[in-house]
């Protein structure tokens, strides 16, 4: 959505914004914030990262500095060979230190500011509805919040306790529906009942079909990956692959933009194994909250994969423990990862072993060496997840941690994994119909355009540059800047 809907909306929206102090930043700043107005920065030095203020739309980016609550570089950690058990250097952005502890603020972000700088979204009657397994919701959330606009969430029941209390507090409608992480189908028939009920109250802002949730991606994470490899490539190591669990397949949009800058990468998409639907067209329930979910994306850019790849849900949880307990921190100093990594594995969630997981994976699966530099992403952290590793129940020993070392880690294998050919990557496309056409009202002509037209996927994700003139022009005529 790239051109104004309707100016007497537009007028209200901008009044809100005059109204609640709201300037919204480009995804031009997002990436860069060096190019944030001094004025701004000033007034972020007094306000907390997580704080309900308009201002931290600013910081919905990579960079923010921790310690000093300005900007910095590129969050990010690199894992050492000790504890990945390849000699392949993997390096995993950071979205602790985004607000609400979560890079999605960076896919909810587009769907609804899209709306409201073309006046296709009026603030003072309308709630923009985030469908959601949990991260997505809260971001919309909170990004509703600072931008003056109510929001409604559904998400399931079964998520964590965290995600709901966080919901509260920003006072948005709450709907769990049946089931856990992979029971979308349920999200989306909530979503369609309250959408009827409501016409013109509600606007759906769906993660898996919004294209705003993979151009944040292509227009930030992606130049975020580029950036850190050329600050940390030694020699003749190469910029080699990117793993990402597939989830939305927003964060996918990093890959489309790496492709046009290192032609020769190599994308692999990860899902639970529990639920293998890109591998084995399967289905199940899993734990690894934040992917997986029963069907392809709308906005899964099929052709710019290379492989999928299963991780068991009970690697990742196993691992959780293991990086967050005292006898597991231990077992690994014994191993010989530095104490400097080990005081830093709270930062990756539960989604964020599986990211790593898959890496490891790759790694073995293509032999890599130490010329070779796999990226992926740790899309929150344990802050969100204290609930599961009290679920796990306490007496973890140091054989326990050992074993879970040695058995999941270290001895990660390449089982599960399935290189591409462009009839799986067609087969992969083609399951959209089923969800898209058959149950949600897409047409077979969109999604042919999506496969046939070779310019769909980059006019589609360079739209933030259009986008960002209306920002500009809105900004201009709230007047705050």
């Amino acid at each position: 959505m790239s051109e104004r809907v309707n100016d007497k909306i537009l007028e209200k929206a901008i009044e809100r914004a005059r109204e609640r102090n709201i300037i919204i930043p480009t995804y031009e700043q997002m990436r860069d914030p060096s190019r944030v107005p001094e004025s701004i920065k000033e007034e972020l030095r007094g306000i907390g990262l997580w704080d309900l203020h308009p201002r931290n739309l600013f910081r919905i980016t990579w960079k923010n500095d921790p310690e000093t609550g300005g900007f910095g570089g590129v969050n990010y950690l690199e894992l050492p060979q000790e504890l990945t058990g390849v000699k392949a250097r993997i390096f995993v952005l950071l979205g602790r230190f985004f607000p609400t502890g979560s890079h999605k603020v960076g896919a909810t972000f587009g769907p609804l500011v899209s709306r409201l700088v073309t006046g296709a979204f009026d603030p003072t009657k309308q709630k923009a509805l985030w469908p959601s397994t949990g991260n997505y919701c809260r971001g919309g959330a909170y990004n509703s919040y600072l931008l003056g606009c109510p929001s409604i969430a559904v998400l399931p029941e079964g998520m964590s306790r965290e995600r709901f209390e966080w919901l509260k507090k920003l006072g948005a409608e709450i709907y769990p529906t049946p089931g856990v992480e992979s029971n979308v189908k349920e999200v989306f028939d909530k979503t369609k009942e309250l959408k009827e009920e409501r016409p013109e109250e509600i606007v759906v802002l769906n993660q898996f079909e919004e294209f705003e949730n993979p151009m944040w991606h292509y227009a930030v994470t992606g130049p975020a990956m580029e950036e850190v490899y050329l600050k940390e490539r030694k020699g003749g190591q190469r910029l080699t692959a990117l793993f990402l669990t597939q989830g939305s397949a927003g964060t996918l949009g990093s890959g489309n933009y790496l492709r046009e800058r290192f032609p020769s990468i190599r994308i692999c998409a990860g899902e639970a194994l529990q639920c293998p639907t890109l591998l084995y067209n399967g289905f199940g329930a899993h734990r690894i909250e934040g992917i997986g979910d029963k069907h392809v994306p709308w906005i899964l850019d099929a052709r710019n994969l290379d492989m999928v790849a299963g991780i068991d849900d009970e690697a990742c949880m196993h691992i959780i423990r293991l990086f967050n307990t005292q006898e597991g921190r231990g077992l690994l100093r014994d191993r010989g990862v530095p104490s400097e990594t080990v005081e830093k594995l709270d930062l990756l969630g539960i989604s964020s072993i599986a990211n790593i997981l898959g890496a490891i994976k790759m790694a073995k699966y293509y032999e890599m060496d130490g010329d070779d530099i796999i990226f992926t992403v740790a899309t929150d952290s344990m802050e969100l997840y204290q609930s599961r590793l009290r679920e796990l129940g306490s007496g973890y020993t140091e054989t326990q941690a050992a074993c879970d070392f040695e058995r999941y880690l270290k001895g990660a294998t390449t089982d599960f994994m399935a290189e591409l050919s462009y009839w799986d990557r067609k087969r992969i496309h083609n399951l959209k119909y089923f969800t898209w056409v058959e149950q949600q009202g897409k047409s077979v002509e969109e999604l042919n355009e999506q496969w046939y037209d070779r310019d769909h996927w980059r006019k589609k994700l360079n739209g933030y540059k259009r986008t960002d003139e209306l920002i500009r022009e809105f900004n201009r005529r709230v007047g705050l800047i």
